[in-house]
């Protein structure tokens, strides 16, 4: 399921984008928004795939507002002035809508961000290795290599089995992502582990070879499916 909003200073636009997103059973659009602020607040709050993004609005414009966005979701931009086509596409944009737009022409968007977001999800699957830029330069760790993960404020430590730490300036949520799931888990607030690392699995906790964690239970039911328990 895609999870998208809109971001339109018409009211009319938005209304558009919701009923030709209910004709497509993957797409869920989450919310529609005429308020910049109130989009940029709930972008803060929730994971997106995609929004909908209108070009020509008061304050800053959507360029503008495409650009301040710092986290991976995928943008379609759609406005009744093409002159800002270029612009848009060179901010990586998946797709740029021309006001008005057919139906036809809005699936057609849909199905270039189902494609992008199968080749990012076939790439982390196929991933064995994580980059990461810490200490100035950046650290292309095998993911066998990983023990456990360390949320420290702003910051993570990444734990590795030759006792090496390295200390990047990342969110959990943020790595998280970067990982394959089969392969690591969140178990804490504070820690991702390797499950191939795992000795044991305690009540609250869970050993790895000179380590025990703490286990919460908000996520100990999702790394017991792992075992198979």
């Amino acid at each position: 399921m895609i999870k998208a909003i809109a971001l339109d200073d018409e009211p009319l636009a938005l209304a558009v984008i919701e009923t030709y997103s209910k004709t497509l059973a993957d797409i869920h659009l989450a919310k529609t928004f005429t308020s910049q602020n109130d989009a940029l607040s709930y972008l803060e709050a929730n994971d997106i795939d995609l929004i909908f993004l209108d070009i020509e609005m008061p304050k800053s414009n959507g360029i503008e507002f495409c650009t301040g966005l710092n986290k991976n979701i995928k943008v379609v931009f759609t406005t009744a002035y093409g002159q800002y086509a270029v612009d848009g596409f060179n901010l990586n944009a998946t797709d740029y809508l021309l006001k008005p737009y057919s139906l036809e022409r809005f699936n057609l968007s849909i199905e270039k961000v189902r494609k992008e977001i199968e080749l990012e999800n076939k790439a982390k699957v196929q991933k064995t290795h994580l980059a990461i830029r810490a200490d100035y330069k950046i650290h292309n760790i095998p993911l066998s290599d990983i023990l456990f993960i360390e949320a420290l404020d702003d910051y993570i430590k990444i734990h590795l089995c030759n006792q090496t730490k390295i200390v990047a300036r990342h969110t959990m949520k943020g790595i998280l992502k970067k990982l394959p799931s089969q392969e690591f888990q969140r178990i804490h607030r504070s820690y991702i582990v390797a499950l191939q690392a795992i000795r044991t699995l305690g009540k609250d906790c869970i050993e790895l070879k000179e380590h025990t964690l703490p286990l919460s239970p908000n996520f100990k039911e999702n790394l017991l499916r792992n075992f198979n328990v």
